[in-house]
Protein backbone atom coordinates (compact mmCIF):
# COMPACT_ATOMS: atom_id res chain seq x y z
CA UNK A 1 0.00 0.00 0.00
CA UNK A 2 1.36 3.41 -0.95
CA UNK A 3 1.77 5.98 1.74
CA UNK A 4 1.04 9.68 1.74
CA UNK A 5 2.63 12.40 3.84
CA UNK A 6 1.09 12.64 7.30
CA UNK A 7 -2.00 14.87 7.36
CA UNK A 8 -1.87 15.45 3.62
CA UNK A 9 -5.08 16.08 1.70
CA UNK A 10 -4.49 12.77 -0.09
CA UNK A 11 -4.21 10.78 3.15
CA UNK A 12 -7.55 12.14 4.33
CA UNK A 13 -9.13 11.67 0.90
CA UNK A 14 -8.04 8.03 0.93
CA UNK A 15 -10.07 7.43 4.10
CA UNK A 16 -13.13 8.94 2.44
CA UNK A 17 -12.47 6.82 -0.66
CA UNK A 18 -12.12 3.69 1.47
CA UNK A 19 -15.56 4.29 2.95
CA UNK A 20 -17.00 4.73 -0.55
CA UNK A 21 -15.54 1.56 -2.03
CA UNK A 22 -15.80 -0.60 1.09
CA UNK A 23 -19.15 -2.07 0.12
CA UNK A 24 -18.02 -2.76 -3.45
CA UNK A 25 -20.45 -0.26 -4.95
CA UNK A 26 -19.94 3.46 -5.43
CA UNK A 27 -23.26 5.16 -6.14
CA UNK A 28 -23.67 8.25 -8.24
CA UNK A 29 -25.41 9.90 -5.27
CA UNK A 30 -22.29 9.38 -3.12
CA UNK A 31 -20.04 11.06 -5.69
CA UNK A 32 -22.56 13.88 -6.24
CA UNK A 33 -22.72 14.47 -2.49
CA UNK A 34 -18.94 14.80 -2.27
CA UNK A 35 -18.99 17.15 -5.24
CA UNK A 36 -21.70 19.28 -3.58
CA UNK A 37 -19.71 19.34 -0.35
CA UNK A 38 -16.68 20.47 -2.37
CA UNK A 39 -14.41 17.68 -1.16
CA UNK A 40 -11.48 19.16 -3.04
CA UNK A 41 -11.53 22.50 -1.31
CA UNK A 42 -12.57 20.97 2.03
CA UNK A 43 -9.47 18.77 2.08
CA UNK A 44 -7.16 21.06 0.10
CA UNK A 45 -6.95 18.75 -2.92
CA UNK A 46 -6.03 19.87 -6.39
CA UNK A 47 -8.92 19.70 -8.88
CA UNK A 48 -9.56 16.11 -9.95
CA UNK A 49 -7.30 14.67 -7.26
CA UNK A 50 -10.01 12.81 -5.36
CA UNK A 51 -10.68 10.58 -8.36
CA UNK A 52 -6.95 9.86 -8.60
CA UNK A 53 -6.73 9.02 -4.89
CA UNK A 54 -9.67 6.63 -5.26
CA UNK A 55 -8.13 5.03 -8.34
CA UNK A 56 -4.79 4.58 -6.59
CA UNK A 57 -6.50 3.05 -3.55
CA UNK A 58 -8.30 0.55 -5.76
CA UNK A 59 -5.03 -0.37 -7.48
CA UNK A 60 -3.29 -0.83 -4.13
CA UNK A 61 -6.08 -3.02 -2.80
CA UNK A 62 -6.03 -5.18 -5.93
CA UNK A 63 -2.24 -5.44 -5.98
CA UNK A 64 -2.24 -6.35 -2.30
CA UNK A 65 -4.62 -9.22 -3.04
CA UNK A 66 -7.27 -7.64 -0.84
CA UNK A 67 -9.76 -8.07 -3.67
CA UNK A 68 -11.31 -11.36 -2.51
CA UNK A 69 -14.96 -10.57 -1.91
CA UNK A 70 -15.86 -7.45 0.02
CA UNK A 71 -13.09 -4.93 0.47
CA UNK A 72 -13.36 -4.67 4.26
CA UNK A 73 -13.43 -8.41 4.77
CA UNK A 74 -9.93 -8.64 3.40
CA UNK A 75 -8.05 -5.49 4.52
CA UNK A 76 -5.87 -6.51 7.44
CA UNK A 77 -6.26 -4.52 10.64
CA UNK A 78 -2.59 -3.50 10.45
CA UNK A 79 -3.13 -1.98 7.01
CA UNK A 80 -6.24 -0.17 8.18
CA UNK A 81 -4.35 1.15 11.21
CA UNK A 82 -1.53 2.34 8.96
CA UNK A 83 -3.95 4.24 6.74
CA UNK A 84 -5.63 5.85 9.75
CA UNK A 85 -2.25 6.77 11.27
CA UNK A 86 -1.48 9.00 8.31
CA UNK A 87 -4.19 11.39 9.52
CA UNK A 88 -3.61 12.52 13.09
CA UNK A 89 -4.69 16.18 12.97
CA UNK A 90 -8.05 16.33 14.78
CA UNK A 91 -9.56 18.94 12.43
CA UNK A 92 -8.62 16.89 9.37
CA UNK A 93 -9.99 13.74 11.00
CA UNK A 94 -13.32 15.48 11.66
CA UNK A 95 -13.48 16.77 8.10
CA UNK A 96 -12.74 13.33 6.64
CA UNK A 97 -15.38 11.71 8.87
CA UNK A 98 -17.97 14.35 8.00
CA UNK A 99 -17.38 13.93 4.26
CA UNK A 100 -17.28 10.13 4.44
CA UNK A 101 -20.41 9.98 6.57
CA UNK A 102 -22.34 12.28 4.23
CA UNK A 103 -21.27 10.31 1.18
CA UNK A 104 -22.07 6.95 2.78
CA UNK A 105 -25.55 8.16 3.74
CA UNK A 106 -26.25 9.71 0.32
CA UNK A 107 -27.71 6.52 -1.16
CA UNK A 108 -30.01 6.14 1.87
CA UNK A 109 -28.34 2.85 2.78
CA UNK A 110 -25.45 2.52 5.19
CA UNK A 111 -23.78 -0.75 4.27
CA UNK A 112 -22.08 -2.87 6.92
CA UNK A 113 -18.70 -2.37 5.27
CA UNK A 114 -19.14 1.42 5.33
CA UNK A 115 -20.02 1.21 9.00
CA UNK A 116 -16.90 -0.88 9.65
CA UNK A 117 -14.60 1.73 8.08
CA UNK A 118 -16.28 4.57 9.93
CA UNK A 119 -16.03 2.62 13.21
CA UNK A 120 -12.34 1.93 12.53
CA UNK A 121 -11.73 5.63 12.01
CA UNK A 122 -13.51 6.46 15.28
CA UNK A 123 -11.53 3.77 17.08
CA UNK A 124 -8.10 4.62 15.68
CA UNK A 125 -8.60 8.35 15.95
CA UNK A 126 -10.29 8.06 19.36
CA UNK A 127 -12.99 10.41 18.14
CA UNK A 128 -15.48 9.16 20.73
CA UNK A 129 -12.91 9.85 23.47
CA UNK A 130 -12.36 13.40 22.22
CA UNK A 131 -16.09 14.05 21.97
CA UNK A 132 -16.72 12.67 25.45
CA UNK A 133 -14.02 14.95 26.88
CA UNK A 134 -15.50 17.99 25.14
CA UNK A 135 -18.94 17.57 26.70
Amino acid sequence: MRSYPRNSPEAAARIVALVLISDGHVCRSEIETLHQLQIGSELGLAPGSFAQVMHTLCEDLLLGAYGNGGVMCSVPEATLASLMAEVDAPALQRTALRLAGAAAAADLHLAEAETLVMAAAHRHWRVGDALAGAQ
